[in-house]
């Protein structure tokens, strides 16, 4: 009786075992993308949807790709983060123009009521000037006698015309040969704090080289000083001393350090 027996095979390659699916791609593409799309619909979350949304579209095309080589087995994710991302990108995207809009809108708004609330300028404008009036009427380079400059805080000066004056033995300031000219400047304190007029400055130059006119003092040439209360008026009157021969006299007008100064035009 014979047996017949096989010898094992000695030498053969056993089978390579499968290698595990490279799924890790398309899992995070699809949670980023969820993430990135909730944070899209949420308030100045815009830009944490622009940055999900790209990262998850840029994983979700690379999972793909291991999908299309046999690497990976979860196309249907991969595919499904991609998208999300693109929607995340989107709604970042609208999510930043409404924000800049918004913003736009809210600056244009507060503007508008912080120039409704600004002191309008008056004529004179000046240090203490406010934002520009719609009806403001502009002060010209150089005025006219009688004519009034009016700044912000409604302190208002008038300038007359000039006159002749004669000045008494007792007088400083006057050089023989020459003319004196006396003008009034009133101040009105229309505001409601109180002006010290003793901060004003005057000065004057006389024809059309606008050679210096000094300043003559003599006995009831009385200035403008102290304190102007609100709604109250102040006189001074004043002399300069000015060549012969000049046809006009301007007189400079500085009614404290935060004034503009302003000039009137005086013809003699």
């Amino acid at each position: 009786m014979s047996h017949s027996s096989q010898q094992p095979q000695y030498g053969a390659p056993a089978p390579a075992p499968a290698s595990p699916a490279r799924n890790g791609l398309g899992t995070a593409a699809l949670v980023l993308g969820i993430i990135g799309t909730v944070s899209g619909f949420i308030p100045l979350f815009f830009w944490l949807a622009g940055i999900l949304g790209l990262i998850a579209l840029v994983l979700g095309l690379s999972g793909r790709g291991r999908a299309k080589r046999g690497e990976a087995t979860n196309k249907g994710v991969t595919t499904a983060g991609a998208v999300l991302g693109l929607v995340a990108l989107v709604l970042s995207a609208v999510g930043a123009f409404l924000t800049f809009k918004a913003v736009d809108e809210a600056v244009t708004k507060l503007d508008k009521e912080l120039s409704s609330t600004a002191p309008k300028e008056t004529a004179g404008g000046g240090a203490k000037g406010g934002a520009a009036g719609a009806s403001a009427t502009p002060v010209p380079e150089v005025l006219g006698a009688d004519e009034t400059v009016v700044y912000d805080d409604e302190l208002q000066i008038t300038v007359s015309a000039a006159a002749v004056y004669s000045p008494t033995e007792a007088a400083d300031g006057h050089t023989e040969g020459n003319t004196a000219y006396r003008v009034t400047v009133v101040v009105e304190n229309a505001g409601k704090e109180k002006y010290d007029a003793d901060t004003a400055f005057l000065e004057a130059r006389a024809g059309k080289d606008g050679v210096t006119a000094g300043q003559v003092h003599d006995e009831g040439l009385d200035g403008i000083s102290g304190t102007v209360a609100p709604g109250k008026k102040a006189t001074g009157t004043y002399a300069f001393d000015v060549p012969a021969g000049a046809k006009s006299l301007t007189v400079e007008v500085t009614p404290g350090m935060d004034y503009e100064a302003h000039q009137w035009e005086l013809t003699l």
